[in-house]
């Protein structure tokens, strides 16, 4: 026997599949776009459906053709429908998160009652493979996972308001370098979220450099009248490839030339590295030679030394020596700490 909410929502998509006069729609081609909802029916449950949709709605069956054509009448106003399709559901269900930190407010604000609608439909349903996909399918980051910094609620609502409408913010800025607070006034250009910080792009009134500031470390904000300065040329994808959100040490890539662990080596022929890398057996050892292209930058480096002992790096000296310095530094603090115990 058939759910009551996987009914309910059935009957729902049925009314939004059969068209008005003088267009019509068949018995199986209802039942090939209903499946395609990924409802578990049969044509027979599906003629019974349509025989007790029609006893409440202006419904036509056409008995002179095989199989049977539906459609409503021509005058039949349009149903105002709250609800979503299942495949619309699942979309909104799994986006929720990853919006919430790239749209608006304003925008946000609208969708809320969406979201909401995507969970109890896909809660309320349990034969339906899409509501199922939602319970059995997640995405998980590589590495650690830091939480999200928190924003003042204000701030983001100051900050998505002067990108939409290009005016300029004044702000109260704690810098992580110098510890201390300062007010300036901010021409913004676009808007990156990274791991999990979000930064808004901009330059400082009376400066032309673009900069980054931390959503999080921005006290206060507020929302000028002043047009602000456009940058001439700006590109934000082409600003993120410059290397402005990962400390490039050079414009140009290097060549890493490293070897390392095998089941590192095995990680990497299924996620290269790069595209343009080599992995060959190291003579008289279980471990492989790797040549790569990689930008020359402080992100790059970090995955290296997240490798720890399963890497051994060659080239480019400048990282292989950088290296050296850290695990003579680790030595000293643990040798430290260690005279200290």
């Amino acid at each position: 026997m058939s759910d009551p909410k996987d009914r309910l929502f059935r009957h729902l998509t049925l009314l939004r599949l059969i068209p008005r006069e003088p267009k019509s729609i068949s018995t199986l081609e209802l039942l090939e776009k209903i499946k395609e909802q990924q409802f578990e029916v049969d044509l027979r449950t599906l003629q019974r459906d349509l025989v007790g949709i029609s006893l409440y709605f202006p419904l036509l069956c056409d008995e002179n053709r095989r199989p049977y054509h539906w459609s409503f009448l021509k005058d039949t106003p349009q149903f105002d429908l709250p609800t979503l399709d299942t495949p619309t559901a699942l979309a909104f269900v799994f986006a929720e998160n990853y919006l919430e930190k790239l749209l608006p407010p304003s925008v946000l604000s609208r969708l809320k009652p969406h979201f909401s609608m995507a969970q109890q439909r896909l809660q309320g349903m349990t034969h339906n493979n899409l509501a199922l996909w939602a319970e059995r399918v997640r995405a998980l980051p590589n590495g650690k996972t830091l939480h999200p910094a928190d924003v003042n609620a204000e701030v983001w609502e100051q900050v998505s308001t002067v990108l939409m409408e290009q005016r300029q913010l004044q702000i109260v800025y704690l810098s992580r370098s110098k510890g201390e607070s300062k007010r300036l006034r901010i021409h913004p250009a676009g808007l990156v979220a990274r791991h999990s910080v979000s930064y808004l792009i901009g330059t400082v009134d009376g400066y032309n450099d673009l900069r980054h500031f931390a959503l999080h470390r921005i006290q206060q904000a507020t929302l000028l009248e002043e047009p602000a300065s456009q940058q001439d040329g700006f590109d934000i994808d082409r600003y993120i490839k410059s290397g402005a959100f990962s400390s490039r040490q050079r414009e140009q890539e290097v060549e890493l030339v490293a070897d390392i662990h095998p089941q590192t080596a095995w990680l990497l022929r299924e996620t290269p590295l790069s595209h343009q890398q080599s992995l060959e057996p190291v003579p008289d050892s279980d471990w492989y030679r790797l040549h790569a292209r990689v930008p020359q930058d402080q992100e790059t480096l970090w995955w290296i030394f997240g490798l720890n002992d399963n890497i051994r790096v060659y080239e480019p000296d400048v990282w292989a020596q950088e290296i050296k310095k850290r695990v003579e530094r680790l030595r000293q603090m643990y040798k430290e700490q260690a005279c200290g115990a």
